[in-house]
């Protein structure tokens, strides 16, 4: 498979649904990559309404979006063809077992049976499903039948992925092994995910759009979204005595022998030579999405 930036572009996207519900306000942003875009935001936001836009299976009211310079509304079949989705509400057929699921779909998308034999196996390998291959879909468990659709979309060497939510009923276990596997597979396509798990997002977004209320709020690499709040690093002291000038940042006593500092890089140097000075113990850690997430969020709250 040849290797292929894919090219993201949205400009003033707005969706407006039948009973008057906005889902989208004038959303924008732009990127050229290859590797995984996670998608951030509580229930309602507007996530869905995004990929579903940018997938082709939803018309915006107003805006325009691209993909590698294709308009998703004018230009939908070309894009198609290049796209793969595991949407929310996909259910895995029944009575078929997971090999004739990704068998028939990768037929279906031109390969030979044997090409989408072979191919299907692989991937259900890779997702520690080879077991269950020949297993009807009614008899595996919600998280197995979940993997059954996403190993479709992985199978079908697809170059941009759509995925909404796809470790929703995965346990911690099987989560980590997905990752494993959409790391792996990353390097050649653009996968877009989206998901309520912030450690998910972090662990795997290349780059990270975090949205609410129908806006993009945040977007960029973990480390451009640090850049956008006011107290990035986070430093732990171990110490009973040590007193925390309260002018340095953000100070949360954690026990009577912790406390959680966040402050910005240059308090955090004065701060960690005076530790230093004084022999006391500490560790230092660059703030977590979820701490960026309630502040970006809480903050495009309090503007509206």
């Amino acid at each position: 498979m040849a290797s292929l930036f894919m090219d993201i572009k949205v400009e003033g996207i707005s969706k407006t649904y039948a009973a008057g519900n906005k889902a989208l306000d004038q959303v924008t942003f732009d990127f050229n990559l290859n590797g995984i875009f996670s998608l951030i935001g509580k229930n309602g936001a507007g996530k869905t309404t995004l990929i579903r836009i940018l997938s082709t299976q939803l018309l915006p009211t107003s805006g325009r979006a691209s993909v590698n310079g294709m308009d998703v509304v004018d230009q939908a079949r070309e894009i198609r063809e290049l796209v793969a989705a595991v949407p929310q509400e996909a259910r895995a057929v029944p009575w078929m077992t997971p090999i004739q699921t990704l068998t028939s779909y990768l037929m279906w998308r031109g390969y030979t049976h044997s090409r989408s034999m072979n191919m299907g196996k692989d991937v259900l390998r890779m997702l520690g499903m080879e077991k269950q291959e020949n297993t009807k879909n009614r008899n595996l468990s919600g998280g197995q039948k979940r993997k059954v659709l996403v190993a479709t979309a992985l199978a079908s060497e697809a170059t941009l992925i759509f995925m909404d939510e796809p470790t929703t009923g995965l346990d911690f276990i099987s989560r980590k092994e997905l990752w494993e596997v959409l790391v792996s597979m990353k390097r050649n396509r653009l996968i877009v995910l989206t998901t309520h798990y912030l450690e998910e997002a972090e662990e795997l977004g290349d780059l990270i759009g975090i949205m609410n209320a129908g806006s993009m709020v945040g977007f960029g690499t973990l480390d451009q979204l640090r850049g956008r709040v006011k107290f990035p690093l986070g430093i732990k002291i171990f110490s009973q005595s040590y007193s925390v000038p309260e002018s340095i940042g953000d100070v949360e006593l954690l026990s009577k022998n912790e406390a959680q500092v966040y402050t910005t890089e240059d308090a955090a140097y004065a701060l960690v030579n005076d530790l230093l000075s004084k022999h006391i113990k500490f560790t230092v850690q660059e703030i977590s999405l979820n701490t960026i997430f309630e502040s970006v969020v809480n903050g495009s709250d309090s503007d509206e």
